[in-house]
């Protein structure tokens, strides 16, 4: 088997110890929601939980967060930057997103930020669908699970984003 990124297999066996259902499986690499959505026959662009990290500054202090929308969608970063209370936001950078997760290249990060110590933020809209679908810590991985166990199995935030 290929070897993939280590947060591929501590997402699926989290999913596995609280008994969700999900679908994991292999394609070519990608980078971006458009390029993975051809590749997932099965599901919607709007079903992809896009996770990004983002930089917010504020007073001289930095703080990572992550924030996941839909795939087919942007944030608005004014809701973001109000909601933070913060002035100045951006997304981190390559080397900064390698850093906290360990590794994890843009395009492959899980909207598990717990695994990274983020605070996540997932706009309202995604959970208008029964399963979502992400690249699961690796840009040649996906994984589809219900809505809602993400929903109960991350200590998330749902605001609105868009």
């Amino acid at each position: 088997m290929t070897q993939f990124h280590n947060n591929v297999s501590k997402i699926k066996a989290l999913l596995e110890k609280n008994n969700c259902w999900f679908e994991m499986f292999e394609h070519q690499p990608v980078r971006t929601s458009e390029e993975a959505a051809k590749l997932r026959p099965d599901y919607s662009l709007s079903q992809g939980a896009k996770a990004m990290i983002v930089k917010a500054k504020n007073k001289g202090k930095i703080e990572f967060v992550m924030v996941v929308v839909p795939g087919d969608r942007r944030f608005d970063s004014k809701k973001v930057k109000k909601l933070l209370s913060i002035k100045d936001l951006s997304f981190a950078s390559e080397e900064e997103v390698k850093e906290i997760t360990g590794g994890v290249e843009p395009g492959g990060v899980p909207p598990f930020g717990n695994l990274f110590n983020l605070e996540i933020y997932v706009d309202k809209t995604l959970f208008d669908n029964e399963k979502i679908i992400f690249n699961a810590g690796d840009r040649r991985v996906s994984i589809a699970m219900k809505a809602e166990d993400y929903k109960k199995l991350i200590n998330l935030k749902i605001v609105e984003l868009i």
